[in-house]
């Protein structure tokens, strides 16, 4: 259980992210202004389900409602089927030194999240699928439905939401961000000593 709400965590902080890097510059500000600046236009609650529910149907590669090791494995093989590009079912280090190259769509787009964020290799179901020490077989094999899938980006959403007036500012995106890395880095702490 503790793997799958990490995992649901990570897509849902990156859906945050991607879905705010996605939503329209403010008029005064063009997209290399705000990439250069850092600078992201506020986000409403009603984007962020928006958001999340059309990664979830990117990551649904089965459309069964779902995502599990099913989806996993199909993303995998879209990913391998991008780099083998003789079709000869190996890759060779040509293929995988031009994909690489290729950017968004170079070797590991199967594991990215909206947005181009590296997310391990699981697709977007979080950091390398076994998390470690925090993983469990069991976790692994939970399947994610869509409404629990929304229901945690929106939750994260209302974390982040620090005055409640249902929009997500830049600097509630901040201070939410900077709060989540110190709580990554108190667990992270122990287990470096250790």
């Amino acid at each position: 259980m503790r793997k799958l709400t990490l995992a649901l965590s990570a897509a849902a902080l990156a859906l945050t992210g991607a879905a705010i890097a996605q939503t329209a510059a403010p008029a005064a500000q063009t997209p290399q202004a705000a990439r250069t600046h850092g600078a992201r236009p506020d986000m409403t609650r009603a984007d962020a389900q928006a958001r999340a529910e059309a990664m979830f149907a990117r990551m649904d590669a089965n459309k069964d409602g779902t995502l599990d090791q099913a989806d996993r494995s199909a993303r995998q093989a879209m990913g391998f089927d991008r780099m083998d590009t003789d079709r000869n079912g190996t890759i060779s280090r040509a293929e995988y030194d031009a994909t690489r190259a290729g950017g968004k769509e170079g070797c590991h787009s199967g594991n990215r999240m909206a947005g181009g964020k590296e997310h391990g290799g699981s697709g977007g179901m979080g950091h390398g699928g076994g998390h470690g020490k925090a993983g469990t077989a069991d976790a692994a094999r939970t399947p994610v439905t869509r409404q629990a899938f929304v229901d945690r980006a929106l939750a994260m959403f209302d974390r982040a939401d620090a005055n409640r007036d249902g929009t997500v500012t830049q600097a509630e995106r901040k201070a939410a961000h900077d709060t989540m890395r110190q709580q990554w880095q108190a667990r992270k702490a122990p287990a470096q000593q250790g």
